[in-house]
């Protein structure tokens, strides 16, 4: 009886702010990282390797950032978990992770070698991670259950307007710096990202109100890590065609992410390709924003699949469009035509997950998706990296249209596996 009261109380107690106290740290760590992938690393990384390398070494060192993120938060998470400090299981890794990665920023700009950038580029990996895990458990925590799906939309929006606003103003920064105009808009570019950042983690540790107490099962660590990554392949057999899908359907986006500005620099030949990638990022993310709430909707009338698919065709749609375009104005209509398609696999995507996961086991079986998530970070990031070198150092730019042809066939590939998945009536 007393647990329905506290639970009713809850629900009534949470208000339309509380949405934003419990995921403002998505929109700093967003940020962060779409920013360094998308524009600072792309500036700093060439000038400290071999310039036929760099596509391989750049995507060497996101890759490793992306294992990282899989190794630490889950186990940090795991941690978390059965932590029982007084004021919270979650805000002390938040503060820790957050610290420790802002002792660690202005190293980048002190970088002098690929090796000391490798190592606090990891460290940072490392530090963000720590407080991510913990932080993702905020809503099953705090939201009445009626609410979870509210406070996850504003999750993704907040992380989707986060990457969009700051990479508009880094861009222009690091625009500056590659014109050989100083480190001083490196500078910069860290400080606000610093700013930011710092922000985010006060407003989470201060406003935040956890419930004290001790953590939840103490089962011992080991085998309790060991389970959150185990999955009955036959008993799940959608879901695991579904995790070999999302694979394949965000290693492009990844690469994309990663090597669109040398593509604008090298083949396009745009001026400031800085700038032009982040507006290409900011006309994808404001058309996800628009498309992915009516798709959503749409996708609970006619079933997931009837939007994923032609999603994931019009987004194979748009990469031969992008391969072929030759001004600012043509790469911006292409970049609208992958946001439109990005919101509605994103939307039908997550919805999907939710209908195939296994009965009492949500939270990890969503947490393998996120996993997936970022091995296709990896798969669109390192092998690409050195195949567009490769191909590059046969024939000038070569390695570009290698690569559009993979994010093609991946687009067409995770087609073909979502066909095989039978959906949930």
């Amino acid at each position: 009886m007393g647990s329905n009261t506290d639970a009713h109380t809850s629900a009534k107690e949470f208000h339309g702010v509380d949405y934003i106290k419990i995921t403002i740290l998505g929109f700093g760590l967003s940020a962060l990282w779409a920013c360094f992938h998308t524009i600072i690393l792309q500036d700093i990384v060439p000038a400290l390797v071999p310039e036929g390398l760099k596509h391989t070494y750049l995507g060497l060192l996101i890759s490793a950032g992306a294992v990282i993120a899989m190794a630490t938060q889950p186990i940090v998470g795991t941690i978390s978990d059965r932590s029982g400090f007084a004021w919270g299981r979650r805000r002390p890794y938040i503060l820790l992770g957050i610290t420790l990665a802002l002792l660690f920023l202005p190293g980048i700009g002190f970088c002098s070698s690929y090796a000391v950038l490798f190592i606090i580029y990891c460290l940072m990996q490392i530090s963000t991670n720590t407080a991510q895990g913990p932080f993702q458990a905020f809503i099953p925590d705090l939201v009445p259950e009626g609410k979870r799906g509210r406070a996850s939309g504003v999750r993704n929006l907040l992380n989707i307007v986060g990457g969009a606003v700051l990479i508009g103003v880094i861009g222009r920064f690091m625009g500056h710096y590659s014109a050989g105009e100083g480190s001083s808009w490196l500078w910069l570019s860290l400080g606000a990202l610093a700013i930011v950042m710092l922000g985010v983690m006060l407003v989470t540790v201060l406003t935040v109100k956890e419930r004290p107490g001790a953590g939840g099962r103490q089962l011992p660590l080991l085998p309790t890590l060991y389970k959150s990554f185990k999955i009955d392949i036959k008993a799940n057999r959608d879901f695991t065609i579904f995790l070999v899908a999302c694979l394949f359907i965000f290693a492009p986006w990844a690469a994309l992410q990663t090597f669109a500005l040398p593509f604008l620099k090298h083949v396009v030949g745009i001026p400031n390709p800085e700038a032009a990638t982040a507006d290409l990022i900011i006309v994808i993310t404001v058309c996800i924003l628009a498309t992915v709430y009516p798709t959503g909707r749409l996708s609970d009338r006619v079933g997931r699949k009837p939007v994923m698919l032609p999603a994931c065709l019009l987004s194979a749609l748009g990469i031969v469009a992008l391969f072929f375009s030759q001004s600012y104005t043509h790469i911006l209509l292409c970049g609208a035509l992958l946001g439109i398609s990005g919101g509605a696999w994103m939307s039908s995507q997550w919805a999907l997950a939710i209908d195939l996961v296994g009965k009492g086991e949500e939270a990890r079986y969503l947490g393998l998706v996120n996993l997936v998530i970022c091995g296709g970070g990896v798969l669109g990031r390192l092998p690409v990296g050195g195949a567009i070198d490769f191909f590059n150092a046969l024939s000038p730019n070569l390695g570009y249209s290698v690569m559009f042809l993979f994010c093609f066939i991946c687009f067409i590939v995770g087609s073909l596996l979502l066909l095989k998945i039978k959906e949930i009536k």
